[in-house]
């Protein structure tokens, strides 16, 4: 027996008060020294004393397991002849925050057989059962019993129910429960906010923040965080400055929403003040808002940053590790990828399944196909990860680019689940790079089968027919789109001017500078022209004059953002493009010479990658 039991059971022994005996009480082991001295001494027969002995096993943080805490405090129940109101509260409590609690909904019904009255509290911990089981039919009928007790206009009650309804996405319910509230306290707020954000509508939910008459940190994280889930990224940046100006310091989580969201829209302006902000505030870069300003300033095209981050970081994870690891793949810079998954191997840090999906995509990029074949090897035979769909789309991708088309085909047919579409896009778009239409007329079949709402596919395979002068394969694509409805993605570009995002699409004039813009693209088409260019309309997608097809091709949208950058952009500074589909031939051809003849550095971030446009030279090397 250590020190410290004995000086517990001296304690019992001398003075022996009721309370005493729980309150110098600080881990299971001694609580069960105590609960063998009530036993004994027949206090254990004291409902009172009884009942702060569970309500101690279920409700003390110094507990370290839970679940043990959890399981003594049932068979200490068991063992009570007349249960109390108190009891059965603290362990449906307990039961609410365990990985099982459907028992809270057994002991709800056991409390009621014996005659006992539920309270508000029941009902708020039985509810808060509910919700962690995500079961909206235990939620009704507990809603039900409150209903019937009459203690649904209690705010607690009433605010676990909004909390359930909106956690179950039922936005519906949960709205009823808000509007009849009496009381709306800013949890009751909060909540509703958060089950509109949920439920993707975060208009209704922007609404309601700015109708409350006060706000707290959570819920200004709820809306920003709301934002980025649901892809409204300059939103989130918008709200987290009007934190700022309302003088409220942001949280961690929060942050961590701005940075992601700073990194979508590829606004390294915007990055750097956020992370000026993290800096100026004394937010310190822990594993989790570490790993996503490594992740912002690589997807703003900051590589360096990233990894000077990175490097700066006191703790980082594998997580952590894919971040940059990820980064390098997407700007082509496979050695270093491959340094650093080296490096976290060195360190003892077990890679994860999306690790994998990044160095494979670095592999892939960098055409190392032996070296990409090892690590997929090494995923199930060394670390016991079984590749999923993303890792075998990796692979095809990578021997698709290498130019081992048939090998690539061979490989997506023996794999051991059903291929979906993203693995014959991998395989369809390594014939476009290759020019076979042969294989490419087979996959893309498969694919307009599988998808046949997606442009994309259709899209693709009519300019591989292009390509080939295939103009009935073409008309072919043509009408199955107009049959079917499907419409081309309109090809949208973004860049950022002293903070601000502009964003140019096709064909669209609402640019207020749009007339200015298009003057400045001849300008600068008359240039590139004396050192060779000449549109490239082979990826036309239907059979028009080749006049009409460079009309179109000098209307791309990155091409407009290009010449806006360089109008209003200083020379020595690279001007970043970010681009929704792919970078056509045309224009990565153009870019080239614009870095070439006018002595700027472009960065242009597509769908599948980053592009550094340099003295006439792609980073991508002409293989994307």
């Amino acid at each position: 027996m250590n020190g410290c039991s004995s000086s517990i059971l001296k304690t019992l022994r001398l003075k022996n008060p009721k309370l005493l005996l729980l309150e110098s009480c600080s881990n299971l082991s001694d609580l069960k020294i105590i609960h063998g001295h009530m036993v004994r001494t027949h206090l254990v027969l004291d409902v009172f004393v009884t009942s702060r002995l569970i309500a101690l096993c279920v409700g003390t943080p110094l507990f370290k397991n839970a679940a043990s805490s959890l399981v003594y405090a049932l068979k200490a129940f068991s063992q009570v002849p007349s249960p109390n109101l108190f009891m059965y509260n603290a362990l449906i409590r307990g039961c609410s925050d365990c990985e099982n609690p459907e028992r809270s909904m057994a002991l709800y019904i056991d409390l009621c057989r014996l005659g006992l009255v539920p309270d508000n509290l029941t009902f708020t911990f039985l509810i808060k059962s509910c919700t962690r089981l995500f079961s909206l039919v235990s939620g009704s009928q507990s809603h039900c019993q409150a209903l019937k007790r009459g203690f649904d206009g209690e705010v607690h009650v009433q605010n676990s129910l909004l909390h359930m309804y909106s956690s179950l996405e039922d936005v519906e319910a949960a709205g009823r429960i808000f509007r009849s509230m009496k009381f709306l306290d800013v949890v009751s707020w909060t909540t509703m906010i958060s089950g509109f954000c949920k439920c993707g509508d975060v208009g209704s939910a922007r609404r309601l923040f700015d109708r409350m008459p006060e706000r707290n940190m959570f819920t200004w994280s709820v809306m920003i965080n709301g934002y980025t889930k649901a892809g409204r990224f300059e939103e989130a940046i918008e709200l987290f400055e009007l934190l700022q100006q309302e003088g409220v310091k942001a949280s961690e989580t929060v942050m961590v929403s701005v940075v992601s969201s700073c990194g979508h829209l590829g606004a390294l302006e915007l990055a750097e003040r956020a992370y000026n902000y993290l800096i100026t505030n004394g937010l310190s870069l822990n594993m989790t808002l570490g790993t996503a300003v490594v992740e912002m300033y690589a997807r703003c095209g900051s590589i360096d940053e990233a990894t000077r981050v990175f490097e700066e970081l006191r703790e980082r994870d594998a997580l952590t590790y894919t971040a940059l690891i990820a980064g390098f793949a997407m700007h082509g810079h496979v050695q270093k990828a491959l340094h650093y998954f080296s490096k976290m191997l060195d360190a003892g840090i077990v890679p994860r399944d999306i690790t994998f999906t990044a160095i494979l995509s670095a592999c892939s990029h960098g055409g190392l196909v032996g070296k990409g074949k090892e690590i997929f090897d090494n995923m199930k035979r060394v670390y016991g990860i079984e590749p999923r769909l993303e890792h075998y789309g990796c692979m095809v991708d990578l021997l698709g680019r290498a130019g081992k088309l048939e090998e690539a085909e061979k490989f997506v047919l023996e794999m051991p689940m059903k291929p979906n579409a993203p693995i014959w896009g991998a395989l369809i778009g390594a014939c476009r790079i290759h020019r076979n239409a042969k294989i490419a007329e087979r996959i893309g079949k498969i694919l307009i089968q599988l998808l046949p709402e997606h442009s994309g596919y259709y899209v693709l395979l009519s300019n591989i027919y292009a390509k080939a002068n295939n103009w009935e394969g073409v008309n072919i694509m043509r009408g199955m789109m107009k049959d079917k409805g499907v419409k081309k993605e309109p090809g949208c570009s973004a860049i950022e001017i002293n903070g601000k995002m502009h964003r140019f699409v096709m064909g669209d004039k609402s640019h207020p500078d749009i007339h200015k813009i298009e003057k400045k693209w001849e300008e600068i088409v008359m240039k590139i022209r004396l050192v060779g260019y000449t549109g490239n309309t082979d990826e036309a997608l239907f059979d028009i004059d080749e006049e009409e097809k460079e009309s179109a091709l000098h209307r791309h949208s990155e091409k407009l953002a290009i010449a806006y950058g360089i109008m209003k952009i200083g020379a020595g500074a690279p001007i970043r493009i970010v681009k929704n589909l792919r970078v056509c031939e045309d224009c990565h051809r153009a870019t080239k010479l614009i870095s070439k003849v006018f002595n700027r550095e472009l960065i242009v971030r597509d769908r599948n990658r980053f592009h550094h446009f340099k003295d006439g030279a792609c980073s991508c090397l002409d293989f994307w």
